[in-house]
């Protein structure tokens, strides 16, 4: 069998881990002193694992239908067809930002870090994970950050 290689730079492929080892209501139901245990980090390594995957397939289709455009001779086709182009290419650009998000979330999990606040060393919170398993700040930092590029128009 030929398997395809994986090109230099491109994150590896994990198969998803099934994240039902813990639910979601057993998570919640664990006392505070149990945060970010072994059992807590694996959800979201699964949890993590899973939306890289689905990113990467979904990757993968978008390229593929960018490459099976043939040219048209008619310019209205044609600048449809290149506003769609446009438009999917915005959506890779996101899911790459994406990737890159959990990537570092990964990241942080094998470092110990993940779950904690990156500017004030504070619990991030189940909840708030369960929700954006990404999320490098707790919720008072993020709304700060966030307060900060409005006024700073960005």
């Amino acid at each position: 069998m030929n398997v395809p290689r994986r090109q230099p730079g491109t994150p590896k492929r994990e198969r998803p881990v099934d994240d039902t080892v813990l639910s979601e209501r057993a998570l919640l139901a664990m006392p505070d002193d149990a945060y970010m245990n072994p059992e807590q980090l694996a959800h979201f390594r699964a949890r993590l694992i899973r939306m890289r995957s689905e990113l990467l397939l979904q990757a993968d289709a978008t390229k593929a239908h960018l490459r099976e455009n043939e040219p048209l001779a008619d310019p209205s086709d044609r600048a449809t067809v290149e506003e769609e182009n446009l438009l999917e290419q915005r959506v890779r650009d996101r899911e790459r930002k994406h990737l890159r998000k959990i990537e570092a979330a990964l990241s942080r999990i094998d470092k110990g870090s993940y779950g904690y606040c990156l500017e004030t060393g504070e619990p991030i919170g189940l909840n708030r994970l369960l929700a954006r398993p990404t999320a490098e700040y707790c919720l008072e930092i993020q709304e700060a950050h966030e307060r900060r590029e409005l006024l700073n128009g960005h």
